[in-house]
């Protein structure tokens, strides 16, 4: 069913459900180990149609859509996600909203925005008034779990795929860090840009000195060098740091103030914020307010088919994080998936309403937890 604009229908219902993907190889970062990864799915229905949205987070996620979100939005309007986000953000009031709660309205938001595209049989990025034809990617992975050979082999393999950034971890084991991007340049040759990324590792000397050694293989992009709360340390990277390395942060970033006190404190030369994190759509679409009146750049995390999406609707946009895990748990949850340009390019299909997918329930399955 396709309605005209100007009619309102009600949201119908509200399912979500959580499945634990093993990882396909042991992964680990500066400060983190795992070997599997959470997937929160939601489905919204109105008027004939279902709006799909995701997040990545425990299961608890789920409890917080089925509990407290569900009831908040259904027989609101479907066709106005950002008046339902409004209704989500009052009702959460007593339960915290940083983290698991933001995951949860995440993931409502982009089946929503999703949901109104579907009725109104237009493609999401058209919904979302995009101002890019496509949004440019940077191969990620390169976990410190990795030996060389299997760093090497990852971003050799996003390379010759024709994405021409890539971004590697560090910081498990400092000793080893300048041999590992070594490793890296080396394999990547000099015409591809590297990034490193320490999860907030280091303290603030060793990130200085961590900095300038990364320098001497063109490290272009340092990502948290120290914790993303250790908001004057960042300043203090962004102002000590070398030229031509950008500082970047915000990728834990769940609602506007956290962005907003960021952003004032000179933090990060380039901000990060995550759809299935930051309030959904609707919330990374404020974030991108913020760095417009700056001239600010923004850069997407993960998530890279709604991702893909969103970006092309934000004017200062840097790139996007086409994150190894996500990639793979979004190419087995749906069918409609698009895979980068040559030049690192995700250009969303516009021949299809909404974002385009579909979910793929029974290879889905086997992996359900909640």
């Amino acid at each position: 069913m396709t309605v005209r604009a100007a009619s309102a229908i009600a949201v119908e219902s509200v399912d979500v459900s959580a499945y634990s993907i093993p990882t396909d190889a042991p992964e680990a970062d500066g400060t983190l180990a795992w070997d599997s990864t959470t997937f929160v799915l939601v489905s919204v229905r109105a008027g004939g149609q279902v709006g799909t949205g995701y997040t990545y987070g425990g299961t608890a996620v789920a409890t917080v859509v089925a509990s407290k979100l569900s009831d908040v939005i259904k027989e609101g309007d479907a066709l106005q996600p950002p008046a339902r986000w409004a209704d989500m953000q009052h009702a959460v009031r007593n339960l915290g909203k940083p983290g698991v709660v933001a995951c949860a309205i995440s993931a409502v938001d982009i089946a929503l925005w999703d949901l109104r595209a579907r009725l109104l049989d237009e493609p999401l990025v058209v919904a979302l008034g995009a101002v890019h034809d496509a949004t440019p990617v940077y191969g990620s992975g390169g976990f410190t779990s990795y030996d060389n050979d299997m760093l090497r082999a990852q971003l050799c393999g996003w390379v010759g795929a024709g994405i021409p950034r890539v971004k590697m971890k560090v910081g498990s084991n400092p000793d080893a860090d300048i041999g590992r991007v070594q490793a890296a340049r080396s394999a990547i040759g000099d015409d591809v840009e590297l990034f490193v990324d320490a999860n907030g590792a280091y303290n603030r000397k060793q990130a200085l000195l961590w900095a300038r050694r990364f320098a001497e293989y063109d490290v272009r992009w340092f990502e948290e060098p120290v914790s993303s709360d250790d908001l004057d340390g960042l300043h203090q990277l962004c102002e000590q740091g070398p030229p031509g390395m950008d500082i970047a942060a915000g990728e834990y970033g769940y609602h506007l103030p956290y962005f907003h006190q960021m952003l004032a404190a000179g933090a990060v030369d380039c901000l990060q914020a995550d759809v299935t994190r930051a309030l959904g759509i609707t919330g990374v679409l404020k974030v991108s307010a913020l760095c417009d009146a700056r001239g600010m750049d923004l850069s997407l995390h993960c998530a890279p088919q709604i991702s893909g999406q969103v970006g092309t609707a934000i004017w200062h946009l840097r790139h996007l994080e086409y994150f190894h895990d996500h990639v793979r748990i979004e190419g087995l949850a749906f069918d409609g998936t698009i895979d980068p340009e040559p030049g690192g390019l995700l250009r969303p299909d516009r021949s299809a309403p909404g974002h385009g997918l579909t979910v793929k329930q029974a290879d889905l399955e086997q992996f359900r937890v909640a």
